[in-house]
């Protein structure tokens, strides 16, 4: 009969067998078609390659250099949508069907059946794919609307404060034009930057498309709702195309755009205008809308332009600062596995 000494050795050793079989199991090398993990959750090569090769120019061709960079690049933003899709789940906050099935319902708004076909098949896109990217932008609206548009909370101390500390700033040195657009890009590769993650595919996509929604302001939709779900200037389409206001010699270096606006009255809109590049070759086109031509002179606290104005910035200040903040802390929570980036280290090195 074996000696209480000998079991324990027996079982220390088949404990530290199980620890070393365990940690073997962790650090057992994926399969090839992963590229990374996110708390065991494998992100597959082929969900990457499908956002690299819509994230391409027509007819552009990177050096491997270049191609590897920006598949790390969207690799990242891949992994930190993952993140924060676990995240949600665990609050309930994930879109539902319903939810899915109204914001595709609305992108095809402007198109026929043909045509949205034609959009997928130029994306490269399934309607499967399509429903999954709406669901995900959606859920993380959710989340980020929770975690982070609830802990904003702008003050008229605030407000005041700010005024006084960049009064000169709403002193009119000469006429300024409050401005609001609609742009359509023709780079398959540009941000699309609206509620509808809506994205013309080239330029003739993007004429075809600015001309709908030119059709449906003239039908009267709303302005702010059009930029919302379809302009694709990320830095305005979120405030409804609101440009804020503009000096009038800045207009004047388009002589253009600035008799298109001049030709007009507030609350009305230009017709579409072509926007150009450095080299003279159409970027996007552009419709604009007129809000109100202010003279100079000094606008005071009390003007609720004003008011509204500082508003906005302070919100989205706060809103960037809370959501890099939010960003870093998730990121830190999450165990994450890169096997793109070291597959790249690794091959650098040899």
């Amino acid at each position: 009969m074996p000696d209480r000494s000998s079991i324990a050795v027996r079982s220390a050793f088949i404990l530290c067998s199980c620890v070393l079989l365990a940690a073997a199991a962790c650090h057992r090398s994926p399969s090839a078609d992963v590229v990374a993990t996110v708390n065991g959750k494998e992100i597959l090569r082929a969900d990457l390659e499908r956002y690299y090769q819509a994230s391409l120019g027509d007819n552009q061709q990177p050096s491997q250099v270049e191609a590897d960079l920006r598949r790390l690049q969207i690799l990242h933003q891949v992994i930190q949508d993952e993140i924060l899709q676990q995240r949600a789940a665990k609050q309930n906050l994930a879109a539902t069907d319903e939810d899915v099935n109204a914001r595709l319902t609305e992108m095809k708004t402007p198109y026929t059946q043909e045509e949205f076909d034609n959009q997928l098949k130029q994306r490269n896109l399934t309607l499967d794919d399509l429903k999954r990217d709406i669901r995900r932008t959606l859920t993380t609206t959710k989340l980020l609307n929770k975690e982070i548009e609830s802990r904003i909370n702008i003050t008229d101390a605030q407000i005041s404060t700010y005024y006084n500390k960049h009064k000169a700033e709403f002193n009119f040195v000469e006429p300024q034009y409050h401005l609001a657009q609609i742009v359509v890009t023709t780079s398959p590769s540009a941000q699309s930057g609206n509620l509808q993650n809506n994205k013309a595919s080239g330029e003739a996509d993007a004429k075809k498309k600015i001309q709908t929604l030119y059709n449906r302001l003239q039908s009267g939709e709303d302005f702010g709702s059009v930029a919302m779900n379809f302009s694709e200037d990320p830095n305005t389409a979120p405030n409804g195309g609101d440009m804020g206001f503009i000096p009038e010699s800045q207009l004047k270096s388009d002589t253009a755009i600035y008799s298109a606006l001049n030709s007009i009255k507030p609350d009305q809109v230009t017709q579409i205008m072509p926007l150009f590049d450095s080299s003279r070759k159409v970027s996007a086109y552009a419709i604009f809308k007129v809000l109100a031509r202010e003279p100079a002179g000094q606008r005071e606290l009390n003007d609720p332009r004003v008011q509204q104005a500082i508003h906005q910035l302070l919100h989205e200040s706060q809103k960037q600062l809370l959501q890099s903040g939010y960003f870093e802390v998730v990121q830190d929570e999450a165990k994450i596995r890169n096997y793109l980036a070291e597959q790249i280290l690794k091959q650098g090195a040899q």
